[in-house]
């Protein structure tokens, strides 16, 4: 990143901090030994010091002198600020500690208010310069909005947008970056570029995630240009804490226009600073005016001009008073000003800046009644940034219809602002105000405040689970005291998802003050609560966040049980992030808590969640072992989810070490569950490892049914993810079956679902298929280019069988190419991780292909021993495929090395396979070969 001139400036003022602490540092140690031996007689000092010893009292006044001077100098050092300015807000480091936080990211920009007043003269110089840059195609340059608390920065941002929106077709984007906002921590880069990639339709599963915090903001930020290059899209940054926070937002390309707000002078060399400055004294009076509802004719002016001014001419405080006078149609102006005045005296203490404003607040806060008044301190407590009539009713603890009413009057008050959807926002002087006075009270009402929001959450996230947790899952339970919280309605998934992705940013919010407040209890059961959606709709380094959080929660409490559903839940999700050696930690604790809390239906989760992990990583042995402990345990419980679960998996790594038989009885037994539970995403996924092992046992047909009926699940389902992963099973069937055409179209669907999603691995599934249609199809350049990106994908990943399979297909086209020993070394390491893996019928596969090489190569021979290790192994597992090619293969040595005569026999053999199995093409083939024998 360039060096700015503020940072040099920083810099400075640092170098030169550090500077006069040590030399002060040094001065101040010297004096405080003269003050303490001043008086000694054993010690003599010499040259000027002796004077010093002969008038003691001296050393006590340059003590002071050099305190009180080293104080001043510091503070002068420090950086400058405006009047009334508070200091620049910390930023919290993004090193994954503490509970996770999101941005809230308006879709589209928030209403244009009508208290938006005459800045024709800025608002002038920002449209005539994007005018300039769109006629001439210069870059935009980013526009800094900044200016005093209640200047009406993010005013003018909004009413700009509003009149430059035609000019991005795009789309418009808003975001609260809480720079200044009470009670929140600045929005971090990461959670920003998440929420903004989220926003422009980018999966949650491709957005990057990991634990090395500088890596992931690169990263979303990289993708975040990528995103908006060559894109004509306005983005508004409102409430910006520092240059640094909102640098990685900025778009790279040269079409998008940016509009950041602060209360700080953000400027570097590439912006464009726009100064709002309070309202001229007119153009306050008639805004006043306006919005007041009176005539100008029946308002003393003199007396709005000095209204305006003891509100500092700012457009916050003016729209206030405004709303006052509207409201009490018997005050005249004077009426007003005297109440005005009286405020201000109450509040003299403060600062002029702030009691410009303060006034304004109290005299409205004054004029509620009791009931709206304590409503309106309820909301200081709020964690979140938006709120509804539902949040209100929590925090206010009154009904959803006593929220909506007192919301309704509050923004007919000028004291909220609304946004899209019914939803409501304190300006951050206002949410300020109404802590100030909420702190007033007792401190034990923050507390209760945050617990009834909570509690609400937690209600309102029962609800969203019921729709979009698998049928027979359990679900977190509601709060013991939910029956008195109100909840939206929602009657389907659509709906559910929806409101958790609003409310994600606010949940999480509540989450992090519950944890600053040490209510552990409500942090274990908001994260369990919320692990569902984030288990599905990610960012998952948020679900890690929030899942360690719950862990340290439990560990506080001593929770074993809670201990363990934190561990399990932080496993599944480094599971979905490959990172598959933290998702075996935390899921083998998870089994040892669950074990000593007696809690065996939650050991058999973790268990079965712990053996995909070792599927994934190819220690069948092992992955095996866990899938049969959970099912006992899933059948001693009577789950027969769990037991479906069990089954299935235990039905893949059958199916992975070539035992066909028993995956086929396991998955069987799996699918008939879930059809008997309704579960359709189980069924599916049986169908399509039924399908995967009827193809490799040859059973083409029942295979490609198998695989269109999960496709057609999943799409009912609108799981493109798995959709995808049919869809490849269906292509390779149709490759095998002598359709190259179909199994290409189904495989190319596949990448694209995989590319949008962000599902590395079936990415790279694809790649490799479409590499062997390659090499099918004659372009063995092309073949050796698209699989050894597979393989490079897969090793990346971690995915042992992927490699093996890459390398497999990789020495088939570079034996074609000839490239003998690169041939040779691929099919080496390939058996090496099958043989290793326990794959048969892979290893049977590797070395049909190693026997053809060697074979053209001019040594049938060895080729010959290669088909025959090949034929064993295909036999012993019942792989007809591969038994056919190597029956094939010895054949066409026996022919070589012996004459037609004695091959004809494994070529009729395998001729005969070929035929039952369907595989055309490799009959015809042979048929041509005994025909020309025969001739």
């Amino acid at each position: 990143m360039r060096s700015r001139p503020g940072d040099t400036l920083v810099r400075t003022r640092r170098d030169a901090t550090i500077a006069v602490v040590a030399g002060g540092g040094a001065v101040t140690t010297m004096l405080v030994g003269l003050v303490t031996n001043a008086v000694s007689a054993q010690s003599h000092w010499p040259s000027w010091l002796a004077w010093l010893q002969k008038h003691p009292w001296l050393s006590f006044v340059m003590l002071g002198v050099v305190t009180a001077g080293l104080t001043t100098l510091l503070a002068a050092l420090d950086d400058r600020r405006a009047p009334g300015q508070s200091p620049e807000p910390t930023v919290r480091p993004d090193d994954g500690s503490g509970p996770p936080g999101a941005a809230l990211v308006l879709r589209s920009l928030p209403r244009d208010t009508a208290a938006f007043t005459d800045r024709s003269a800025e608002l002038e110089s920002l449209v005539g310069s994007v005018r300039t840059a769109q006629e001439t195609g210069e870059a935009l340059l980013v526009h800094v909005i900044d200016g005093m608390p209640g200047v009406g920065k993010t005013t003018f941002a909004v009413h700009a947008g509003h009149v430059l929106a035609e000019r991005f077709p795009d789309g418009q984007l808003f975001v609260n970056l809480n720079g200044h906002t009470t009670g929140r921590s600045p929005v971090q880069a990461t959670e920003a570029l998440g929420s903004l990639l989220a926003a422009t339709g980018v999966p949650t599963q491709q957005i990057p995630v990991g634990d090395d915090a500088s890596a992931i903001i690169e990263a979303r930020a990289a993708m975040w240009r990528s995103q908006l290059a060559g894109k004509k899209a306005l983005l508004i940054l409102d409430n910006a804490a520092s240059y640094r926070q909102l640098e990685p937002l900025l778009p790279g390309g040269t079409g998008c226009l940016v509009l950041v707000t602060s209360r700080k002078r953000l400027a570097a060399h590439e912006e464009v600073v726009l100064a709002v400055e309070a309202l001229p004294p007119d153009h306050a009076v008639t805004l006043f005016v306006r919005l007041s509802g009176r005539s100008a004719d029946s308002l003393d002016r003199e007396v709005l001009a000095e209204l305006v001014r003891l509100c500092g001419y700012l457009p916050l405080g003016v729209s206030l008073l405004a709303a006052r006078i509207r409201h009490h149609p018997s005050w005249s102006a004077e009426d007003l000003h005297e109440r005005l005045v009286a405020a201000r005296d109450r509040l003299g203490e403060l600062r002029a800046g702030e009691r410009a404003v303060a006034a304004t607040f109290d005299l409205s806060y004054r004029d509620l009644a009791p009931e709206r008044q304590r409503f309106f301190r309820c909301l200081g407590f709020y964690p979140g940034t938006e709120l509804d009539a539902y949040v209100g009713a929590a925090l206010g603890s009154v009904s959803v219809t006593v929220a909506r009413r007192q919301l309704d009057a509050l923004y007919d008050d000028h004291l909220i602002d609304e946004h899209p959807g019914s939803r409501y926002r304190l300006h951050d002087l206002l949410r300020d105000y109404a802590r100030g006075l909420a702190d007033e009270g007792d401190s034990m009402d923050h507390v209760q405040a945050v617990q009834r929001v909570c509690t609400y959450y937690l209600a309102a996230l029962a609800v969203t689970n019921e729709h979009i947790v698998r049928g027979g899952a359990i679900v977190p339970p509601p709060p013991d005291d939910a029956e008195r919280m109100e909840t939206p309605v929602m009657e389907s998934r659509t709906a559910a998802l929806s409101w958790l992705e609003n409310e994600r940013p606010n949940v999480l919010a509540c989450i992090r003050q519950a944890n600053g407040l040490a209510l552990h209890d409500l942090v274990i059961r908001l994260a369990a609560a919320m692990a569902p959606f984030l288990r599905q709709a990610g960012p998952w380094d948020q679900a890690v966040g929030l899942h360690r959080t719950a862990a340290e929660a439990a560990r506080h409490t001593g929770d074993q049980q809670a201990l363990a559903g934190a561990l399990a839940e932080l496993g599944v999700v480094r599971r979905f992030m490959a990172s598959y050696r933290e998702a075996t930690e935390a899921l083998n604790e998870a089994v040892t808590q669950y074990d000593a809390a007696g809690d065996r239906r939650g050991k058999a989760d973790a268990l079965n969640q712990v053996g995909i992990v070792w599927y994934l990583t190819a220690d069948n042995e092992a992955s095996a072992r866990a899938q049969s402990e959970a099912l006992a345990l899933y059948r001693e419980l009577g789950d027969r989810l769990g037991q479906a679960n069990a089954l299935a998996d235990l039905g893949m790594v059958r199916r992975q070490t070539s035992n066909f038989d028993t995956a086929v009885e396991a998955q069987s037994e799996a699918l008939s569950i879930y059809r008997e539970l309704g579960d359709r995403y189980g069924e599916a996924n049986s169908l399509r490892d039924l399908g995967i092992v009827h193809c490799l046992m040859g059973e083409y047909t029942l295979a490609a049914q198998q695989q269109r009926e999960a496709f057609n699940i999943y799409k009912a389902l609108d799981d493109r993810v798995h959709q995808a992963y049919a869809l490849n099973e269906l292509g390779v069937v149709q490759r095998l079956t002598g359709d190259p055409d179909g199994a290409r179209d189904a495989h190319t669907q596949a990448l694209e679902h995989y590319t949008e999603l962000g599902d590395r691995f079936g990415r790279a599934n694809s790649i490799r298929h479409l590499g062997v249609l390659d090499r099918l199809s004659g372009d063995v350049p092309m073949a050796i280019r698209v699989l050894e990106e597979a393989l490079e994908a897969y090793r990346d990943l971690g995915s042992r069988g992927g490699e093996a399979a890459s390398l497999s297909e990789l020495g088939v086209a570079r034996g074609i190419a000839s490239e003998q020993d690169g041939a040779v070394d691929a099919f080496r390491q390939s058996l090496e991780i099958l043989r290793d893996l326990g794959d048969r019928c892979g290893e049977a596969g590797v070395l049909n292909h190693w026997g053809a090489l060697l074979r053209t190569s001019g040594n049938p021979a060895a080729g010959r021993g290669r088909f025959e290790q090949a034929l064993g192994l295909a036999r012993g597992i019942r792989c007809p495929l591969e038994e056919a090619r190597a029956l094939e293969g010895i054949g066409r040595c026996d022919r070589v090395i012996d004459g037609p005569a004695r091959a004809e026999g494994r070529l009729r053999e395998a001729l005969t396979m070929y035929r039952q199995l369907g595989v055309s093409a490799l009959a015809d083939d042979i048929e041509r070969l005994l025909v020309s024998q025969a001739g």
